[in-house]
Order: C-alpha cells, then sequence, then structure tokens
C-alpha cells in the first residue's frame, strides 16, 4: 500500500475515534452496594437488597453474626475471583480489570451526582444563590458536593478504592495475605463495640442515608463522617 494511501486510512480512522461518545459510568442511589473489601452488590429489582446479600454470603454458619474469620473467608473468595492468573497477587492489570469491568463505580470521576454548574444551567433563575441553595436542591443520598467518593459512596467505610487500599506496602500488588490482614482491621473498624461479631442490623445504622423517592436530605457540611469506625487495637 502506498505511503500516502496509508496516511489517509490513518487520518480517518482517528477521526472515526474522535467521533465515538466518551464512556460515562452512572452511578445510582438505589446500586450497588460495595462490600468492604470491594465486592459489587448489585440488586437484580427495585425490592432486593444487596447489602443483605452480602451480609448474608459473609455469614458462612447463617447464625445472624458476622465475625473475623468470616469476614476474613469472604475476602479470600473474593480475592480468588481477582487474581485471574492464580499468582497469589492482585496485579496492575488485574486491579485495572477490577475497576473497569468489576466495580466502575470505585473510579472517582464517576458522575454520581450533578455539578453546581450543570444545576445551575438546569435551572438560569437560581443562579448567583449560592452554595446554601444548590445544597438543599439536591436530591442524591444525603452527601455533600465534592464529598465522598469512589466506593466510600455505596459502602460501610470511607474507603475509596477498598481493593488497591488493602496493598499495605505499596508495591502495586496485593498478596492474600495483605488482602485478608485487612480483612481483619475493616471488621475491628466495623466492631466499634468490640463484641467480636456484627450484626445485620449494626452494620445497616452504617449505610449511607438514601432518601425516599422524592425526598429531600440536608446534611451538615462540616459533619463527621461516622463511617469511619474506631482506632484499631493494639496489635491488630
Amino acid at each position: 500500500m502506498p505511503v500516502f494511501v496509508a496516511i489517509i486510512a490513518a487520518l480517518a480512522l482517528a477521526a472515526q475515534a474522535d467521533d465515538e461518545p466518551p464512556i460515562t459510568v452512572m452511578g445510582h442511589p438505589w446500586a450497588p452496594f460495595i462490600s468492604p473489601m470491594g465486592e459489587p452488590f448489585r440488586p437484580r429489582s427495585s425490592s432486593d437488597d444487596p447489602f443483605a446479600h452480602w451480609f448474608h454470603q459473609a455469614d458462612g454458619n447463617r447464625d445472624g453474626l458476622l465475625t473475623v474469620a468470616e469476614m476474613e473467608a469472604d475476602a479470600v473468595r473474593f480475592f480468588r475471583t481477582l487474581d485471574s492468573n492464580r499468582d497469589g497477587e492482585i496485579g496492575p492489570e488485574e486491579l485495572m480489570v477490577y475497576e473497569m469491568d468489576v466495580a466502575p463505580e470505585v473510579q472517582i470521576n464517576t458522575r454520581w451526582k450533578r455539578s453546581p454548574g450543570a444545576a445551575a444551567e438546569e435551572n438560569p433563575s437560581r443562579q448567583g444563590e449560592g452554595k446554601e441553595r444548590w445544597r438543599r436542591d439536591q436530591n442524591i443520598d444525603g452527601y455533600q458536593p465534592h464529598g465522598l467518593q469512589g466506593a466510600a459512596r455505596y459502602g460501610l467505610l470511607n474507603l475509596p478504592q477498598p481493593v488497591a487500599g488493602a496493598d499495605a506496602d505499596f508495591n502495586r500488588g496485593t498478596t492474600l495475605d495483605e488482602f485478608r490482614r485487612a480483612a481483619s482491621q475493616r471488621f475491628h473498624l466495623l466492631d466499634t463495640k468490640r463484641q467480636g461479631r456484627l450484626t445485620l442490623q449494626e452494620l445497616e445504622a452504617l449505610l449511607p442515608s438514601r432518601p425516599k423517592a422524592g425526598a429531600r436530605v440536608k446534611r451538615d457540611e462540616d459533619a463527621v463522617d461516622s463511617r469511619v469506625g474506631q482506632p484499631f487495637r493494639k496489635g491488630d
């Protein structure tokens, strides 16, 4: 093929690529739930409860109590799902698959709520009314504009990226031991009463508040995120 023809073909392909719309990941107030170790659970209907699905799955002996051993076992199961090449580590490529395909909601810039600029464009008469008016107008999960990010919007702990967050030595690879230890540490963050067990009702109280259809949620922008749990016990 002559060089000139090859150049024309390459330019045509580039122009076609530019015409393709960008990929946008949308978050919805009703889905999903992302477990403390980063596993997404999505409802199949409006009556499904993805949070309860995770809890009952992790509660291995079905006694209604989640222990640290059960949370570690659930983490090991999910780790083996992510470790696609079975080398005992979640590497950069596997982490990319997690962020793009398994749980794209953890991406920091995913669209969960309208930007203040977009809200003003929808109703120009409200321009210039300030931040207070914008906060009253939002009807999305009680979060503040520019607030919680990634998986923190859908889970029990303020962890934007729970899988990458388990990489204790920051070497861009998470081993099974690191993942298991992270599960233990996160259990203790959730176990604020130091009872060594967690119930469905106790954990439900830590979920992000979600308004009923048509309701509006007001939240003090200076309020402390109570979902971060308590300091680790000595030795953890």
